[in-house]
């Protein structure tokens, strides 16, 4: 069936098939899912590293920072240690770009291919967040995670609560990028 909000679908959630990468990139968070589908990746051999990024975060009172987290969820599934490489500063998802590019750089890697493991409604603006930092030439692959909130491109539009985390992601590309189209059209 066809609605008037497809539009949305289509803006929000970005999902590609995974393909071999140089690195495998968790813009932060608090969600097992995360990690466990980069080292699901990592594990098949779609790339070598694996760059959870991820400042301080209440909701882990266990961890210090979500890169701490997300580290540990890694080694105990199996990643080895020198194949995940840190970032443990930033504070939201331009902090885990930008953040992610300077470790990326300082470690000399030749980055052309990377693959962008977030959550399904996060997709489209982890997506564009990362294309403003990093440089116009490398590729994104996007492999999203379901969480337990369970939100999906065909059934978003059947839930209150799906339908609120949704729209406030549009508010958010429209607060975030609004300001970087002339910059983009320019580069």
């Amino acid at each position: 069936m066809n609605y008037p909000f497809d539009c949305i679908t289509k803006l929000i959630f970005v999902e590609h098939k995974p393909v071999k990468a140089d690195v495998i990139l968790i813009p932060g968070g608090s969600r097992l899912q995360l990690m466990k589908k980069a080292a699901e990746l990592y594990k098949q051999g779609y790339a070598s590293y694996i760059l959870p990024s991820g400042g301080n975060n209440i909701k882990l009172p266990n961890s210090k920072t979500e890169w701490e987290y997300l580290k540990n969820i890694a080694i105990s599934l199996g990643v080895p240690e020198n194949a995940i490489l840190k970032e443990d500063q930033a504070k939201h998802t331009f902090d885990n770009a930008n953040l992610s590019w300077q470790v990326l750089q300082s470690k000399g890697l030749k980055i052309k291919k990377v693959i962008l493991v977030c959550k399904t409604h996060h997709s489209r603006r982890a997506l564009l967040t990362y294309q403003t930092i990093f440089p116009t030439d490398i590729d994104f692959v996007v492999c999203p995670i379901f969480d337990e909130r369970n939100v999906r491109k065909d059934n978003w539009f059947l839930n209150q609560d799906k339908i609120d985390i949704i729209m406030k992601e549009v508010e958010k590309i429209g607060q975030y990028f609004g300001k970087n189209i002339l910059d983009w059209a320019n580069r």
